[in-house]
């Protein structure tokens, strides 16, 4: 018998990362997959990142993580969303190579010291006097190990439907999981059903692009990882992805054949995802739209096989073949893959503590779709988080809980054990109240002292934050105290350059740097007229962070108090074995959602679905009665 520390079952985007975060601190790790050429797939879109993803990535990095690192060495193309924006909703984009973004994270695990890699279907968790204890095999082997983390994704009972046909499959040619799922319902684990889907993949060939619009990568040097070379991604050929609509004859080809959908035929029972709908839910449930976006995304440099984003369905192929032959630009397409919709088994959340161990098997976690959430960034922020809190409790350590005050991993994670999961949860920054502070763009200086302190940041790199954060601070103070007027000739050049205002008295190089379009580089090119006082160059991080904090000052000041507000609430314990039974002037409903999610503070039980306001100050009083806070 075989024994570890940590045991984690999957090796998808949350699976990859759980398995990373023990190794590299030390633990004996093993990682489970059903076929070791599926490490780190992507089974749907080939791409990372956009609104609320790219910070999760760019947080996952922070601590350490790989996500980020990986799709730095393979992506096809990259840009910068929602440019016209301010800086809490611009995010990074990447689409990847799909094959080489496998074989990459493949090499890496294969590569990281204390982590073995081992191909085998996992059918039975082993649990001891309420603790999990190992697993076993299909092929009858046991694994020992002192903490088990599940990320299987999409396989547990994964049933794959095209029209009226559906079969067994984690993934389209990938065997499912039918026994680990019937282990976990007989240690007392509720299992609930989602669904999602995935569009058809046609040939590059057949396709005449002259019909549609061009969407190139940026030429300006762009990264997610911190860690990656700015000249090395320099080098990297983009391939361009292409813009296309449906139309009515589409439209009315789906309505046509609604009885044969299995999404509304009754076939499908499982809930999909709201904010990435199949195509025949957009037709159905937004009947005045005559049109709606389709991308075009290549999977890599040596494929033609070509991503329909914004067509997922599971429709039957012949309807699929007509769908796609009716919109412009693809009437000689030729299908390499059809789409298909997927129902699998998910975990209910409200069993899981805030460092995602499950409240009743203790040394069990799980991490990524089988915790109902959606996305291989929201998959990847979990199993990094169950990585280190299952390698922390084994060191004897306090878990890592990230506030959603500090972070968008803080926030999935605080939403999905708050309030649980009634459909596939995707994160938007529209879901955190503390958007402006939780930009990407600052992800390293908002977490790498934890990556640090939990021995996945290098100190190496952890000293390039520390500089970073001291640069930022020192530039922005020496900003406020210098100011400049009319007589410096560049000042008024620079602002006619941009249309604004010129100034005819004083004004700080902080109050300049605010006005929207000034740039650092045009600050200093005024400096350089100052008499003893000077502006040095920085690296384009740097130099983008000063200009955001500068800009964006008094939105920030504002955000922090009201994140000294949260942190009130946050600060304010709930002891781990509190009798709320006890408690007089709370209604049933929730005293039941309080000992079901078991929150470590008001702050969290204030966010409990069916936990009034009212609720709060009963318990608040009740804690203050009794001296706890």
């Amino acid at each position: 018998m075989l024994e570890f520390d940590v045991i984690v079952v999957g090796a998808g985007h949350a699976g990859c990362e759980a398995a990373l975060a023990p190794a590299r601190m030390g633990l004996k790790t093993a990682i489970f997959t059903i076929s070791l050429d599926k490490i780190g797939y992507m089974s749907c879109n080939p791409s990372l990142g956009g609104p609320a993803k790219s910070h999760l990535v760019r947080e996952i990095d922070a601590l350490g993580g790989e996500i980020a690192r990986n799709i730095d060495k393979t992506f096809i193309q990259i840009r910068v969303l929602n440019t016209k924006k301010g800086p809490a909703v611009r995010s990074l984009r990447a689409q990847a190579d799909k094959a080489q973004y496998t074989l990459q994270m493949k090499k890496t695990l294969e590569n990281t010291e204390n982590l073995d890699v081992i191909q085998g279907m996992v059918v039975d968790i082993i649990v001891e006097d309420g603790k999990a204890v190992g697993v076993k095999t299909k092929e009858g082997v046991e694994y020992r190990a002192k903490a088990i983390i599940i990320a299987t994704g999409t396989f547990m009972r994964g049933l794959i439907q095209i029209g009226e046909n559906h079969f067994e499959g984690g993934r389209m040619g990938e065997l499912s999981s039918e026994e680990l799922p019937l282990s976990l319902e007989k240690l007392g684990i509720g299992l609930g059903r989602f669904k999602t889907g995935t569009p058809a993949r046609i040939d590059e060939r057949t396709i005449d692009f002259s019909k549609m619009e061009e969407q190139p990568g940026d030429t300006t040097p762009l990264r997610f990882s911190n860690s990656s070379s700015y000249e090395e991604l320099a080098k990297r050929r983009q391939i361009p992805c292409h813009l296309l609509h449906t139309n009515e004859r589409v439209h009315q080809i789906i309505k046509d054949n609604k009885d044969r959908s299995p999404l509304y035929n009754g076939t499908i029972v499982g809930t999909g995802p709201r904010y990435c709908p199949s195509i025949e839910d957009k037709i159905f449930k937004y009947p005045d739209k005559t049109q709606h976006h389709i991308f075009l995304e290549k999977e890599g440099y040596d494929t033609n096989e070509i991503y329909v984003a914004g067509l997922s369905n599971s429709l039957p192929a012949d309807v699929q073949y007509e769908i796609l032959h009716s919109i412009e630009g693809l009437e000689n397409a030729k299908i390499m893959r059809y789409a298909y919709a997927i129902e699998y088994d998910y975990v209910k959340t409200e069993e899981l503590t805030y460092s995602l161990e499950n409240k009743n098997i203790k040394n069990l976690y799980t991490a990524g779709q089988i915790n109902g959430t959606s996305g291989y960034e929201e998959a990847a922020a979990q199993g990094i988080m169950a990585g280190i809190n299952a390698a922390r409790k084994i060191q004897g350590k306090d878990p890592i809980i990230l506030d959603r005050a500090d972070s968008y991993i803080g926030t999935l994670i605080d939403d999905i054990v708050s309030k649980g999961t009634n459909e596939p949860y995707r994160m938007f920054t529209a879901r955190s109240e503390y958007r402006l502070i939780l930009r990407e763009d600052n992800a390293d200086l908002r977490l790498s002292k934890i990556g640090y302190e939990v021995g996945l940041v290098s100190k190496e790199e952890y000293d390039k934050v520390l500089y970073k954060e001291k640069v930022v601070a020192e530039v922005i103070e020496k900003l406020k105290k210098q100011y400049v007027g009319s007589s410096n000739p560049r000042v008024n050049e620079v602002l006619a350059k941009y249309d604004e205002t010129p100034v005819s008295n004083g004004i700080s190089l902080f109050e300049f740097l605010r006005r929207p379009e000034v740039t650092y580089k045009d600050i200093k090119y005024v400096s350089e007229l100052i008499e003893e006082f000077s502006l040095e160059d920085y690296d384009e991080d740097i130099e983008y962070q000063i200009e955001i904090q500068v800009k964006y000052s008094g939105y920030i000041e504002r955000s922090m108090k009201s994140i000294e507000k949260h942190k009130s609430l946050e600060d304010k314990k709930i002891p781990e074995n509190l009798d709320y039974d006890a408690l007089e002037n709370i209604p049933r409903e929730a005293k039941e959602k309080l000992k079901s999610v078991r929150p470590l503070n008001i702050g969290q039980a204030s966010r409990i679905s069916g936990v009034s306001p009212a609720d709060i100050q009963v318990l608040l009083i009740y804690l203050k009665m009794r001296g706890k806070n």
